[in-house]
């Protein structure tokens, strides 16, 4: 995709694809890549709304030159969303285009000098300010902490398109096609949900707050700086990120164990098995020595139902299961329904750490039995969670009547 592609009338999509970021912030794994994207307003004034990635911004500025009519130039940039997976081209653009006027608002033009020490040329927005291209009138919402301190949004109000920042985004390279009917959705729900429970969703309220600043836009486009341009059904991000941030979630179940010599993996595949003796068909397995934690956490967000097991580990709770907990308080999840078990070989402390865990969480609701194995499970150890994952089904059940 080496030029720009029409999204609705006068404004295109001018981003640009990374297959080669591992790990997103040096975090998040990303095997089909990730996609930048920026567009490009073409009127009386012409605007870009957001940039790139440093490393992209030589594809990025032959788009915008291709683009641009015979003797024109841009006249601003609109920044949404100052983090440097987005704003990482602004020094440069600055330098190919010195007169255009940088839009943001008050704590964004902070985060411009500090980042990249630009004080010239800049244009402080307030909330639901409007700044006019000539047709095409661009309003701002500010969203502060969805999911940094200077987000907004833009919305133009003649063709009904938000550019929403980050929201609505998520991992996964555009290939080929940019927009919603061109693209395999299932793909990339899961990893907007995968972007939105480990980056986003700390943040949910606030989320919940931007939505009600943007009641009664006839939104007909959502432009966001990651994954597919919705334009066939917007509604649908819609209704997901609103479900999502209320922490509205799916009958189904979770299981995360550590398991070091496979015996706390044989509870686990019991209690798998009494959820199914009870028709319970949405189970997600996790080893957490084997699995991502991102992975972890988006089916976590997902399903209602969360049973953790752990061998114990130097008297304490296996490791990768302790950066687990910590990033569950730390995503401050709720209204879940959790089992727990645990193994060891000479001194416990994993299971007790798992239990404390599980019965301090506001809004969480503990499921019997609490099960223990000494050296491995035995029959009944093993009858006992196959009654654990039983009663996690039934108790699922009865909260969904």
């Amino acid at each position: 995709m080496n030029q720009g592609i029409k999204i609705s009338e006068d404004i295109y999509w001018i981003g640009v694809n990374d297959y080669e970021t591992d790990l997103f912030e040096s975090l998040w794994p990303l095997p089909k890549g990730v996609s930048y994207n920026a567009y490009l307003i073409l009127d009386e004034k012409i605007a870009l709304i957001d940039t790139v990635k440093g490393g992209y911004f030589s594809q990025y500025l032959d788009k915008i030159k291709k683009m641009l009519p015979e003797g024109k130039s841009v006249d601003y940039l609109v920044i949404n969303h100052m983090e440097p997976d987005h704003s990482g081209a602004i020094k440069v653009l600055v330098e190919a285009y010195p007169e255009m006027k940088i839009v943001g608002n008050k704590k964004t033009l902070q985060f411009l000098e500090g980042f990249y020490g630009i004080t010239r040329n800049t244009v402080s927005v307030e909330d639901s300010e409007v700044l006019s291209l000539g047709s095409h009138k661009l309003q701002f919402y500010l969203t502060p902490m969805v999911h940094w301190p200077e987000t907004m949004m833009t919305y133009d109000i003649k063709t009904g398109t938000l550019f929403s920042g980050d929201a609505f985004g998520g991992f996964g390279a555009l290939n080929g096609g940019i927009f919603d009917d061109q693209v395999d959705l299932e793909y990339y729900e899961n990893e907007i949900l995968r972007y939105f429970s480990n980056i986003v969703g700390r943040y949910s309220s606030m989320v919940q707050r931007a939505f009600k600043k943007l009641e009664g836009l006839n939104i007909k486009t959502i432009a966001a700086t990651h994954g597919p341009v919705w334009r066939k059904n917007p509604d649908k991000i819609i209704e997901l990120y609103d479900r999502w941030s209320k922490q509205e979630t799916e009958e189904g179940v979770v299981l995360v164990y550590g398991s070091m010599y496979g015996n706390t993996q044989k509870m686990m595949e019991a209690v798998a098995k009494g959820l199914c003796n009870e028709g319970v068909q949405k189970i997600r397995l996790h080893n957490i020595a084997r699995s991502h934690l991102s992975f972890i956490i988006r089916d976590i967000w997902r399903f209602k139902g969360l049973i953790m097991g752990s061998c114990t580990y130097n008297t304490e709770l296996f490791p990768p299961m302790k950066q687990l907990i910590s990033a569950i308080e730390n995503r401050m999840m709720k209204n879940r329904y959790v089992g727990v078990l645990g193994s060891y070989s000479w001194s416990g402390g994993a299971l007790k750490e798992l239990e404390e865990f599980a019965t301090n969480r506001k809004g969480w609701n503990l499921v019997e039995p609490v099960i223990e194995a000494l050296h491995s499970p035995g029959e009944e150890e093993l009858k006992r969670c196959e009654l654990l994952g039983k009663n996690m089904a039934i108790a699922m059940r009865k909260a969904s009547e």
